[in-house]
């Protein structure tokens, strides 16, 4: 039996039906208020995951302050994940690595592949998302996420939003942003369809409303949406938004809170 099936319901039947979302506080983002205000953003909003920093405390206040929609934790270091979990996580993340690009910290494939194996053997029985590192050429993009799933990965992430370089106003400005993580979602998941894999794609970093249902046409069973919601001050404005991505996946608004 999968360990998908260990998600809640709803959650795993947005992922079926191609049209799951992920609003994500942060992976560095440690700020209480900041996550309690994304977190209810995001149970106003309909969204069906909430990705946070590897906190237990975090954890229950995304719950709480959502109204219980599931969450996910984020981290680079497996042994914090399992407090995490006991806290309420249904699923465990390793990366996205946006946050440390700037740092200089770079993310090869035999260390991904690493920290893949670590936290499955700390947590065989949890559902693991592992992102693929956008530095990476295309190929070992998918040579990698193919490696990931052989060794425990239950779902795989895009990034690349840092590398874009749009240059452009308006639509085909956030077209040209979304780029990378499109192109890496598209191949990722040719990739495993071609392994004979059916682990869902979620597609990350650098998205917008414009550019969700490219995401799902690319072949992601999901999005990961982040800094056009957690940068924003104002709450309303962050449930207008959450609620604009949950219509441009062409699902019906369901509020949490």
């Amino acid at each position: 039996m999968s360990r998908l099936s260990l998600l809640p319901a709803a959650l795993r039947r947005s992922l079926k039906q191609r049209s799951a979302l992920k609003v994500i506080a942060g992976l560095m983002n440690f700020d209480a208020d900041s996550v309690a205000r994304v977190a209810r953003a995001a149970g106003m909003g309909g969204a069906d995951l909430i990705d946070v920093a590897c906190d237990p405390a975090l954890v229950k206040l995304a719950i709480e302050a959502s109204g219980g929609v599931p969450v996910c934790v984020s981290s680079v270091e497996p042994e914090q994940f399992p407090a995490a979990v006991a806290a309420g996580a249904v699923m465990v993340e390793i990366g996205n690595f946006d946050a440390f690009y700037p740092q200089g910290r770079i993310f090869g494939a035999e260390e991904v592949l690493e920290l893949t194996c670590q936290t499955r053997a700390l947590l065989p029985e949890v559902v693991l998302s592992v992102t693929v590192p956008h530095v990476l050429p295309m190929d070992q993009q998918q040579q990698l996420a193919v490696d990931l799933v052989a060794a425990g990965a239950d779902l795989i992430q895009t990034e690349g939003g840092t590398s874009a370089k749009p240059f452009s106003p308006g639509s085909l400005g956030l077209i040209e942003k979304a780029a990378p993580t499109l192109a890496a979602a598209h191949s990722i998941s040719a990739a495993l369809e071609q392994a004979c894999e059916s682990t869902p794609v979620l597609c990350a970093s650098g998205l917008s409303a414009v550019t969700l249902p490219m995401a799902i046409a690319a072949g992601a069973a999901g999005v990961g949406v982040g800094s056009a919601v957690n940068r924003l001050n104002d709450e309303l404005a962050m449930v207008a938004v959450v609620r604009g991505l949950r219509e441009a996946l062409g699902s019906a608004v369901v509020s949490q809170v």
